[in-house]
């Protein structure tokens, strides 16, 4: 039996109910392979080549001798059975439904749910008679893992497996679509990866150039006045609740983190809160499996790399929003696989304890995941949400323009995060404070420093965290009536060799690959598209342009670090959507302290929350702009825009020769994307009033 982070979280007897909820599931599940395997008659498996993968990055053939180790194989259950599971997740949230909260382990959600064991015995058979060690087949029924060289791969799956260089790093990758036997077409959906392209974490250091006079970093003490987290903690203050930060990095040093607590008045003897954070980092391996005692799984430890600055900003963060909170940094090796997926998907089926909260600040464009990748993260985030787990992911750093990481322009067009855009996620987006760009005298909303370097003295209106020349109130700001054109700031001397001119911003925008969730059609605001839209809800995610950035105690100096041994005003600074996700993390463990037990996805409850909030008279009184009421539960920015600067012709309104704006069209100017009233790509929802959405959860 499944035990839960924390000993508040007991679900056993959940469970039990559950099992006999469903006692009527129980019928055969239909098989579906019906056909001898035949290797000559072949389908192949659409979209399951990395864009990256193109002939100017080519590096030639790897060794057919090289080892490819933790391939997963992503399978599909019946779509009968797929179609009772997305029933049973939404009865989950039901407060209406016998279903409701009942929390399965993953070993039920393959017994009632998953594909045949015969037709998982035929496709762990194919993979043996092609030569590869099945090392683990999963206990909810969806996926394989196993190894082999890259010559059995290159056999059983007729493609070639190639060195590519891309941005000075080498990779591998398949360098076309692999195919399969038409009679496992409709059980197998396909390898999720057979190349090593990692998603990057969505920080961002502070920027070199800023329009402000002054800097206004923001400790804790600032998150928790300006978004009123002080009066949830006079009862809630995480106590009892596990966070899981899922990274692919140990950190540099776990004394980071405790310096942080310390200077900030967090886990001292004579703070009100705090006094029961922990820190700990977990390698979790996956368990024996349940059909024939395969070997596990290895989670091998990543220890220390380049992504350490994400993970201790994470680990701080998530604690400085629920300072009594266990946090637990899940990390593995990166193989063909994401470490941190490798980390949780053996945390959610290894029969151990299941974390109520999860954070993910790390990304990729749905176009490079593909369609096994996509399909992978999809079935991995259904199984936390079935499981009872509360998953917040960062919505992005580069505007609507995912796919243009650290780029100076965007050249791809409009695309989100895979990450982020399944509807059993929160999609966690950013903001910025509009104090300097409004002109408003910084005496309104800053006071001297506190004791644990406060200084914030009320809520601060906002607006979306961008960055980009293309952002009209950077325009503004520096005298330009418009962003684009040879008379606009994008094109001037003054933008044009500054960080303005880079994609940079919290990301937004329609999915490519989920339709339109319930909880979202009709919300005020969101569009009529038929598409999942992200981000769900926002919090300040800017790294300096306007004067305001996160502080992190990260002392790697290897990897850009500083020493915490001065003030924090000469520490690491950041923004970025990866420290707004464990901010909001935070928050729901306070949510599932005052509950007393998991909550599995917030979504239908937040956009409930949120229908309530911006009902008739309410929505104007919860502007952003004005201050927002206190009752509000959430604030509904409406000032700015996430616009990046783009070339090209892949949605860019580009007079010749001059750079433009990144747009939802191809033949006119349509900023993508502005704020609005209710919800919009820039912001989702808006940001939260911490203690209202405790209190109203």
């Amino acid at each position: 039996m499944s035990r839960r982070f924390g000993s508040i979280l007991t679900i056993a007897a959940a469970i039990g109910i559950a099992l006999v909820a469903y006692k009527h599931l129980g019928a055969q599940t239909r098989t579906l392979i019906t056909q001898p395997i035949d290797d000559h008659h072949l389908v192949t498996l659409r979209g399951h080549t990395h864009p990256a993968a193109r002939l100017e990055n080519d590096r030639g053939p790897v060794a057919e001798s090289t080892r490819m180790d933790g391939v997963w194989l992503q399978l599909n259950r019946p779509p009968e059975k797929q179609k009772a599971f997305e029933k049973f997740l939404d009865e989950q949230q039901d407060p209406n439904s016998p279903n409701y909260h009942k929390w399965l382990t993953a070993t039920q959600v393959g017994d009632q749910f998953g594909p045949s064991p015969e037709d998982i015995a035929t496709v762990k058979g194919w993979l043996e008679s092609s030569g590869f060690k099945v090392n683990h087949v999963y206990p909810h029924g969806t996926l394989i893992d196993f190894s082999g060289t890259v010559g059995q791969i290159q056999h059983a799956f007729h493609t070639e497996i190639h060195n590519f260089e891309v941005n000075g790093k080498r990779h591998y990758a398949n360098v076309r679509d692999p195919q399969i036997p038409a009679a496992l077409m409709q059980i197998v959906a396909g390898p999720v990866s057979l190349h090593n392209f990692m998603p990057h974490p969505m920080l961002s250091p502070i920027t070199n150039y800023t329009v402000s006079t002054s800097y206004h970093l923001i400790a804790p003490g600032d998150l928790y006045t300006i978004y009123n987290l002080n009066p949830a903690f006079t009862s809630y203050t995480g106590k009892g609740v596990t966070i899981v930060v899922i990274e692919d990095t140990d950190v540099y040093s776990t004394g980071d983190w405790s310096v942080f607590r310390k200077y900030f008045g967090l886990g001292t003897k004579t703070a009100p809160y705090g006094k029961f954070g922990t820190f700990t980092q977990v390698h979790p391996a996956a368990a024996s499996s349940t059909i024939d005692g395969f070997s596990p799984t290895t989670c091998t430890p990543p220890g220390v790399n380049s992504d350490d600055s994400e993970a201790i900003l994470d680990a701080e963060w998530a604690s400085a929003a629920a300072p009594d909170a266990s946090i637990v940094l899940a990390s593995c090796l990166n193989t063909s696989n994401f470490g941190g997926f490798i980390a949780l998907q053996n945390m959610l089926t290894n029969g151990g304890s299941i974390p109520a909260v999860v954070s993910i600040s790390y990304g990729d464009p749905e176009s490079d995941e593909g369609t096994g990748g996509n399909a992978y993260i999809n079935s991995l985030y259904q199984l936390a949400a079935s499981e009872g787990v509360s998953l917040f992911v960062s919505s992005g750093d580069q505007g609507a323009a995912s796919a243009d990481y650290n780029a100076a322009s965007a050249t791809h067009g409009i695309q989100v995060s895979g990450y982020t855009t399944t509807p059993y996620n929160v999609s966690v987006g950013g903001t910025d404070f509009g104090d300097s760009v409004n002109g408003i005298a910084p005496s309104t909303y800053w006071g001297t420093n506190g004791a644990n370097y406060n200084s914030a003295l009320s809520y601060i209106r906002e607006i979306p965290w961008n960055d980009s020349c293309a952002g009209l109130l950077l325009a503004q700001f520096e005298g330009y009536s418009q962003t684009y054109g040879s008379a606009g700031y994008c094109n001037s001397t003054t933008a044009l060799f500054l960080p303005p001119h880079e994609v940079v911003g919290g990301s937004g925008g329609p999915s490519t690959v989920y339709s339109k969730p319930g909880f979202q059609s009709g919300f005020v605001g969101n569009p009529v598209d038929g598409k999942r839209d992200v981000p769900d809800v926002s919090l300040f995610a800017a790294n300096g342009l306007w004067g305001h950035y996160y502080v992190v105690c990260y002392s790697d100096t290897a990897h850009g670090g500083t020493s915490c041994l001065g003030q924090p005003s000469a520490w690491s600074g950041f923004g970025g959507t990866s420290v707004s996700s464990p901010i909001m993390a935070g928050i729901m463990a306070l949510v599932v302290q005052k509950k007393g037990a998991a909550q599995g996805n917030p979504l239908p409850r937040m956009y409930a929350m949120a229908g309530t909030t911006y009902g008739g008279s309410t929505l104007a009184s919860c502007n952003s702009s004005t201050g927002g009421a206190s009752a509000c539960i959430y604030y509904d920015i409406t000032q700015g825009d996430m616009d990046v600067n783009c070339t090209g012709t892949n949605n860019c309104y580009l007079p010749s020769g001059t750079y433009g704006v990144l747009s939802t069209s191809n033949s006119a100017y349509q900023p993508a994307y502005g704020t609005g009233t209710g919800w919009d790509f820039a912001t989702g929802i808006g940001s939260v009033n911490a203690a209202n959405f405790v209190s109203t959860y």
